[in-house]
C-alpha cells in the first residue's frame, strides 16, 4: 500500500511540474427575470509552483523507500 502511494506522489509531482497549475471555468450567473437567466463563463487559473511537484516527488521517492524495507 505504502509503495503505491509513492509511485501515485511521483506522478502527480511530475504532473505538477510538467502543468505547473491547472485552469477550471465556472458559470456565474448575472441576473435572472422570470425564466429569462443571463450567465457568463469565468475560466479561473490556479497556479502550482514548482516546489509542490519537487515536494511531492521527494515524498513518493521515501514512500517506495521505506515501503520496500517495511516489505523486506
Amino acid at each position: 500500500m505504502i509503495k503505491m502511494t509513492g509511485i501515485v506522489l511521483i506522478v502527480l509531482g511530475v504532473l505538477a511540474l510538467v502543468y505547473q497549475g491547472f485552469t477550471y471555468t465556472e458559470t456565474k450567473q448575472d441576473a435572472q427575470i422570470g425564466s429569462l437567466k443571463i450567465q457568463h463563463n469565468e475560466t479561473e487559473s490556479v497556479p502550482l509552483p514548482p516546489i509542490v511537484g519537487g515536494v511531492l516527488i521527494a515524498v513518493g521517492v521515501v514512500a517506495l523507500v521505506f515501503g520496500k524495507r517495511g516489505m523486506d
